[in-house]
């Protein structure tokens, strides 16, 4: 299966358009119809309906691996030219929302005091595409947050060939309108609060399904779908009465017209994990040190 055709045929899909996949890949629409066709030869069944312009039922399915081997690629790509780098004086973190913290500023004004000409860049994005970015050589290393049990690392999908470094834990509260009839509550149970309504903010707020797979359940349906990466966005709309978030207790504490109450059961802590590739630059293993005293 050649990658080229498979990186054109995510293209199409994602943007449901020939003509802007073509355009974001720098092809021809002709180029793009021609490799969609090559593809669809090589594999067999047709993959992409041309009007409108969508995924078969096969063609989702081939998505559900096209994104994880073409990031593979890239991160073997990245890796290599690692090997052969000289030392750069840019140093681009990426975080999810959660995880840009004080600390996190702290260790960033440390890292420039010992090494002044170095340039450093943060990209705030979400949890998904903050992983993606580091296994791709788009940041030198990632920040990325969410629930797990005390013990557990986070459920990340396939961080491939990273090194991946806890560097904080803090408790988990449950954000409520301040007019909430539980907002009162000294602590609340996961479990009583699967039928609530809930905000889903997947980059932002702790993702529903991490909620689900600690509560062994499939509720915690959303009300509203917030996508934005400002942690402000969710405040409002929960003290708005959209719905319930997860947060670390440090950050849903300070959000006006809401009332964070501490989460007891089960088990559950906000963790800050770092990820940087096994051969980083040199300005990453004192920044991971940083962060983790």
């Amino acid at each position: 299966m050649d990658p080229h055709l498979l990186r054109t045929f995510v293209s199409v899909v994602e943007n449901r358009s020939f003509s802007a996949a073509a355009q974001e890949l720098g092809y021809t629409q002709s180029a793009v119809s021609q490799h969609i066709a090559a593809l669809e030869a090589d594999l067999g069944p047709r993959l992409v309906h041309r009007r409108p312009v969508g995924p078969t039922e096969t063609g989702e399915r081939l998505m559900e691996h096209a994104r994880p081997l073409l990031l593979r690629l890239d991160a073997a790509r990245a890796d290599i030219a690692r090997l052969h780098a000289t030392r750069s004086t840019q140093l681009t973190v990426a975080a999810s929302p959660l995880a840009v913290t004080p600390a996190l500023a702290l260790a960033l004004a440390r890292i420039r005091r010992v090494a002044p000409g170095l340039a450093v860049s943060l990209d705030v994005l979400g949890r998904e595409a903050v992983v993606a970015a580091v296994m791709a050589g788009d940041a030198d290393l990632a920040l990325v947050d969410g629930a797990a049990a005390p013990t557990d690392p986070l459920p990340l999908s396939d961080p491939g060939p990273l090194t991946t470094t806890a560097v904080a834990e803090h408790p988990l509260a449950v954000l409520l309108p301040a007019d909430h009839p539980l907002a009162r509550r000294r602590t609340l149970q996961l479990p009583d609060l699967t039928d609530a309504h809930w905000l889903d903010a997947p980059d932002t707020a702790i993702p529903l399904t991490q909620l689900r797979a600690a509560a062994h359940t499939d509720g915690f349906r959303p009300q509203v779908t917030y996508r934005g990466t400002d942690i402000r966005g969710v405040g409002t709309l929960v003290a708005g009465g959209h719905g319930l978030a997860a947060l670390p207790l440090t950050t849903a504490a300070e959000l006006p017209g809401t009332a964070a109450v501490p989460l007891s059961a089960p088990r559950l802590v906000h963790r800050t994990e770092v990820l940087h590739p096994t051969n980083p630059p040199a300005p990453v293993p004192e920044l991971v040190a940083l962060l983790g005293r």
